[in-house]
């Protein structure tokens, strides 16, 4: 299987936004928008990737989260008809939530009512809540969501110990067992940059600890706009990798953080 890995797509569109929309947290963000994300992240070129992608005929796309900027229900619905282009499908993309879809309260809400399709379980699997569990052919896809409104000028995430309890089930389950497991996750769990007391993971250790014990192939992250490398160690000595990507529309000076994906 072949499987694209995309990340941050921060898809724009102040359409129906309103002044009292910003009157919250939400200023911060439009203040970078207005003055740098805005014009260092194109739509355009996510047109252009999922073009890309289209040819190349992957099997599969993972979505690692920031799929907006600051949650308006405009930009959902705009993230939603660029998505709504890629072959494979709501069936065969999944995409889970990062920070700035939980920009506010009211953006878990939105994530869930645009992209539920994205990111369903399969049957028997639905348990309510995350982890979503997809498998497909030898592969389970497992998606973790450390989304959630943070104080302002903070971008951290936490799974949470009922997520993580969840999780734990899931990998532990003998449905999996033979098939080859990767967690989607938007913060980095593992390395420098998930112990970032403003924007890291605050419970990154105790995730590690459950894929340590329980095992995971691959781990597939965003947030960082870069592309990232650190490791799980397993009991066993085999290091389960833990990968970041670009952001799927950045087309700033900033040669290393150019817009890009990966296919495994």
């Amino acid at each position: 299987m072949r499987i694209a890995h995309i990340s941050d797509p921060h898809l724009l569109s102040f359409d129906g936004a309103r002044l009292r929309d910003f009157l919250s947290k939400r200023w911060i963000g439009g203040l970078n928008l207005v003055t740098n994300r805005a014009r260092e992240h194109s739509a355009e070129v996510f047109d252009a990737l999922v073009d890309d992608l289209n040819a190349a005929g992957v099997d599969h796309v993972v979505c690692t989260g920031d799929v907006t900027n600051v949650a308006l229900p405009g930009e959902f619905r705009f993230a939603r008809e660029r998505f709504d282009r890629i072959a494979a499908g709501p069936r065969d993309t999944t995409v889970i939530p990062g920070n700035h879809d939980a920009y506010v309260d009211a953006g878990v809400s939105l994530f869930a009512e645009l992209f539920g399709d994205f990111c369903a379980s399969d049957p028997g699997w639905d348990h309510g809540d995350w982890p979503l569990v997809r498998v497909r052919g030898p592969v389970a896809i497992v998606g973790v969501t450390t989304a959630l409104q943070t104080p302002w000028f903070t971008a951290w995430g936490r799974v949470g110990d009922d997520q993580l309890a969840r999780l734990r089930g899931v990998l532990s389950d003998p449905r999996l067992a033979g098939r080859f497991r990767i967690v989607a996750i938007h913060h980095p769990p593992a390395g420098r940059y998930a112990r970032h007391r403003r924007h890291g993971l605050r419970d990154g250790d105790a995730f590690c600890a459950v894929l340590a014990e329980l095992g995971a192939d691959l781990v597939l992250h965003g947030h960082e706009h870069r592309d990232l490398r650190a490791d799980i160690p397993r009991p066993d000595g085999a290091p389960i990798p833990v990968l970041g990507v670009r952001s799927a529309t950045y087309a700033g000076r900033r040669a290393s953080h150019r817009a890009g994906y990966t296919i495994y």
